[in-house]
């Protein structure tokens, strides 16, 4: 298909506005259009792109090609619209099939750590393109939108549309059961879809602890994690935490490294990066590039350090909480932090209680736990006993909570329980949570 304009329904995601970006990099014509002005319209809006509010059939003029987000339905007037007119039209996931045939892809996909793991990455190979589902603090967006034959891109497992990333070099940081309504509840057809990705690539690289990836007979660089990240020490430089770590493969030594980020899990993840990247550039070029990843938006960010500390994290899996709230321990100890109080914001009814027991023990250790309405997703209600799986903790219910400079207000029923302003506050959810806590709700 000969692609000289592409109108994307839904450019406000983070997905979509990512993908027209990147694409306006590679010289195509993009408009788009959504249901309201965001940031992200108002930044592509900056960089020329023609934007539509709302949406409205008359927007459809002559694109080459229509992509639409996986929210919109297809009843919408823009879609029927094209369609009528015999323009292709394609969701984000068909798309990638076609805008991705002709690139040299460093795909990454896994349940946890895929947006970190891929922001390193791109830090790393900074000549290639990146398009990542989170906002790198490296380049302040989500894509890097270089013209170039190689692209840095985060894969997406939930929806099946890794398998359409023509990955050259596919690395997956774990195959933990996640998003299984998309694979209708059935493991060996969530396993496969891995298999068939990974068979997909030239190169794959892979945490060879996870359960499942484990045992999979295929050929792969293979990071053992005990064994091979060595050295592990957590620090402080500027007020900002770093972890440093000396690599190993197969025995052999790969160099000692630094990287932003505290966590066993932030090693993983760099290291993952790293052996990814040794067919593309020496170890010294790999040591200076990575030491540029400043950390991603929504994945502990620090949001303020007056005071107390809060922090933004995007967890919304036992796994991703546990995790952060390790390397959260780490840092409090490091500050002489002595409390940690958690604000937790579920999202979606399904995963929290297929979850639960996950939910209920990853929270373990700290000193204050405010549990906020399950944020649905456009799920039906599920009844779900709170006050009975986390009565242990003697869980502060509310509302919604409320950013007062360096202290942070509970309220239920307009009325404000609580004022958190001493110690580390962390929020946890993939919903509202993140504008809450930056007090712009």
């Amino acid at each position: 298909m000969d692609i000289k304009h592409i109108h994307f329904v839904g450019i406000g995601g983070i997905g979509i506005s990512g993908l027209a970006r990147y694409m306006q990099a590679q010289g195509v014509k993009i408009s788009g259009s959504d249901v309201a002005i965001s940031c992200s319209t108002k930044y592509l809006e900056s960089l020329g792109v023609k934007i539509n509010i709302p949406h409205n059939r008359s927007f459809i003029t002559d694109p080459s090609l229509v992509i639409h987000s996986a929210i919109i339905k297809q009843d919408n007037e823009e879609l029927i619209c094209a369609k009528n007119k015999g323009i292709s039209v394609l969701s984000r996931a068909e798309a990638l099939k076609i805008i991705l045939s002709q690139k040299r892809v460093f795909s990454v996909c896994g349940a946890h750590g895929k947006s970190s793991t891929t922001a390193m990455l791109s830090a790393i190979l900074n000549q290639y393109g990146a398009i990542i589902g989170a906002q790198s603090k490296e380049f302040d967006s989500n894509v890097r939108a270089t013209k170039s034959h190689s692209v840095v891109f985060e894969a997406d497992e939930s929806d099946g549309s890794f398998l359409n990333s023509n990955p050259y070099c596919a690395i997956v940081t774990n195959a933990e059961p996640e998003h299984m309504e998309y694979y209708d509840y059935d493991l060996n057809r969530f396993h496969k879809a891995y298999v068939d990705f990974l068979s997909m690539a030239k190169i794959r690289v892979i945490n060879a602890e996870d359960e499942f990836l484990s045992i999979l007979k295929i050929d792969a660089i293979r990071l053992y994690p005990s064994r091979d990240i060595k050295n592990l020490r957590f620090f402080l430089k500027n007020n900002e935490p770093y972890s440093s770590f000396s690599l190993f493969n197969n025995g052999h030594f790969i160099g000692d490294f630094e990287v932003w980020g505290f966590g066993r899990h932030t090693a993983l993840n760099a290291s993952l990066a790293i052996l990814a990247s040794l067919g593309e550039l020496n170890v010294e070029l790999i040591q200076e590039n990575l030491k540029n990843y400043k950390g991603i938006k929504k994945r502990f960010d620090i949001l303020c350090n007056d005071g107390c500390v809060i922090i933004d994290d995007y967890g919304h899996h036992p796994t991703e909480i546990k995790s952060t709230l390790d390397s959260i321990r780490q840092y409090t100890k490091l500050k002489n932090i002595q409390t940690i109080s958690a604000i937790w914001q579920p999202h979606k009814y399904s995963r929290t209680i297929h979850n639960i027991d996950g939910f209920v023990d990853c929270f373990n250790g700290v000193d204050k736990l405010i549990i906020l309405p399950v944020w649905r997703a456009y799920e039906d209600p599920i009844d779900i006993d709170f006050d009975g799986y986390f009565g242990r903790y003697d869980p502060i219910f509310a509302d919604e909570i409320k950013r007062n400079g360096s202290s942070i207000e509970i309220i239920k029923d307009d009325k404000v329980l609580d004022t958190l302003n001493s110690g580390l506050i962390v929020g946890f959810g993939a919903g509202d949570i993140t504008y809450q806590m930056r007090g712009s709700v």
